[in-house]
């Protein structure tokens, strides 16, 4: 089992070398995105920083709040969910900040660079939804659940209480 990204630590090595891949592979391609030095037109370069440094910074965020006993203390009961959403999202921004930056740059060693790390960082973000939704389904859909009325299942009514309430005197 891959223990990934946003889940609480339980099998620390798994979980440990999937974020170290994320948090690396968003980091390379920030760090190389920050080294160019001009662009032809500047707004993908900076959507994509944005998306990289975003990815970098959260998932360290997460990582160290999931590995520490402070994810008790926040008040999130629903981290698988937390876990789905953000890596999707970095996913799909990573997949197109990268087609945006690809298509308009100046072809430049670095930007080429950055858009391979930023397909690469797409890459490993996609890989970690499969496997979460491969170990734990998805977790927006509903789970058909019995009616409760205060915690307790509720039982059908073996005879109705009226009997037979229309028939004549």
């Amino acid at each position: 089992m891959l223990a990934l990204t946003l889940r609480p630590v339980e099998a620390a090595d798994d979980l440990s070398l999937m974020m170290f891949l994320l948090q690396l592979l968003s980091l390379v391609a920030f760090i190389l995105e920050e080294t160019v030095t001009s662009c032809i037109s500047c707004h993908p370069l900076y959507f994509f920083e944005f998306v990289s440094c975003t990815a970098f910074l959260f998932t360290t965020l997460l990582f160290i709040l999931l590995s520490t006993t402070l994810h008790e203390k926040v008040g999130i009961s629903c981290w698988l969910k937390v876990d789905f959403g953000y890596t999707s999202v970095i996913a799909a921004l990573f997949l197109i900040s990268s087609i945006v930056f690809v298509s308009n740059n100046g072809g430049t060693v670095v930007e080429t660079l950055s858009v391979v790390f930023g397909f690469m960082a797409m890459v490993a973000f996609c890989i970690d939804v499969f496997f979460f939704v491969k170990t734990n389904g998805v977790p927006f859909r509903k789970e058909p659940t019995q009616s409760t009325t205060n915690g307790v299942v509720a039982q059908q009514e073996a005879e109705k209480l009226n009997g037979d309430a229309n028939a004549a005197p």
